[in-house]
């Protein structure tokens, strides 16, 4: 009742403030009508008038904001589309962040950007993606090494630092990188066989993967691979003539630069965001440790469906080194896999050794599957 009251009230002020505006129109329209044969231009308009006319319809606008953002009114939007907002957001989300927002939107136009990567970053990963457009032109490193002499095999021996802008990190070189862990893909030669061996069943080396594609009488031409680091699968994809692209983010280092230095397509694209690919384009999207159990369900789901929706039918869905907790292996993640309905061609668990494997009882997954090829 006290809705359908306060409703009624802003409908009669609004139409009070509509009258009085049509009858100041109205007056001042009166007192400037001339004779045809009259040469005097009209009188200007009063600024009294002016004043009155800017302040009703400053009150018509306040009203209407009003009405339109009262807290009693029940929202008509689909709750899993609210949803659907938190966990894969769109650009609106910049908005839940104004203060960094205003931050990255504060520079001087026509000049160069700021150095301001690290902010980027922070919207993005908060779901500001993609970010708001800017007019000043973006830094390069201040003495960047010859286009000539850019690495051409995806897996050298070294990477220039005079490509980076290292001002954001603690590291300033890939050598620092490397010294820190030479498990991040920094250092591309020790990569070079990673894909190629097999020590457990955990493992898939590509070239079954390409045997098994031919005795299914599958192709692999274009794949993705979803938080891939520094590109190295996409690196060793290359060398078999496969195209991959990889999603990746500068958490802490360059790992798109590294990435494109060998020669790679980076996706700056976090896990929450929708895949920037059309439906149905992939043969392959591989799904490495960055997707993990520290994602939540839900959020994997919208994952997991994502997937579905950039992969070709017939094509393949390869969960390597998948990690969790045992237990939750088989009563969240194996079914969440499952509602996926696709064919088992490899399903593969082990324990997870290391210190924090061990402490919260986790274990590893690597399945390859295969969506169908019609529905």
């Amino acid at each position: 009742m006290g809705f359908t009251f306060t409703t009624m009230t802003l409908n009669l002020l609004l139409l009070m403030a509509m009258v009085a505006t049509n009858i100041l129109s109205l007056y001042h329209l009166s007192s400037t009508l001339q004779s045809p044969k009259s040469p005097k231009p009209p009188p200007p308009v009063p600024d009294q008038l002016l004043h009155q006319l800017h302040t009703i319809r400053a009150t018509i606008n306040h009203l209407t904001r009003l009405q339109n953002t009262n807290p009693a009114r029940k929202s008509t939007v689909p709750s899993d589309l609210l949803l659907y907002s938190h966990l894969s957001p769109i650009a609106s989300s910049c908005h839940n962040h104004p203060e960094l927002l205003h931050k990255y939107m504060t520079y001087t136009p026509f000049s160069l950007c700021p150095s301001d990567s690290d902010l980027a970053e922070s919207l993005i990963l908060r779901g500001c993606h993609p970010l708001p457009r800017r007019r000043c032109f973006s830094r390069t490193p201040p003495k960047p090494p010859a286009a000539n002499s850019l690495p051409q095999n995806p897996f050298p021996s070294s990477l220039p630092d005079a490509a980076v802008i290292w001002d954001r990190y603690t590291c300033k070189s890939f050598d620092c990188l490397n010294k820190q862990n030479p498990n991040l893909g920094f250092e591309p030669s020790r990569d070079a066989s990673r894909f190629d061996s097999y020590r457990s069943d955990l493992d898939l080396p590509i070239n079954q993967l390409l045997q098994i594609a031919k005795a299914a009488r599958s192709v692999l031409r274009l794949g993705l691979d979803v938080g891939g680091g520094t590109g190295s699968f996409a690196a060793a994809m290359k060398v078999r003539n496969v195209t991959v692209v990889t999603t990746t983010m500068n958490v802490a280092a360059p790992h798109s630069e590294a990435a494109a230095l060998r020669g790679l397509v980076p996706l700056h694209v976090p896990l929450q965001q929708r895949l920037p690919l059309f439906d149905g384009v992939v043969d392959l999207v591989r799904c490495g440790r960055a997707v993990n159990r520290w994602i939540p369900v839900t959020v994997m789901e919208f994952l997991l469906f994502d997937v579905d929706r950039v992969l070709r039918g017939g094509g393949y869905l390869w969960v390597d080194h998948f990690f969790s907790k045992g237990a939750d292996l088989e009563k969240v993640y194996a079914p969440l896999i499952g509602k996926l309905g696709y064919k088992k061609v490899k399903w593969a668990t082990g324990n997870k050794t290391d210190a924090g494997g061990v402490k919260n009882g986790e274990v590893y997954l690597t399945a390859l599957l295969q969506k169908p090829v019609s529905r």
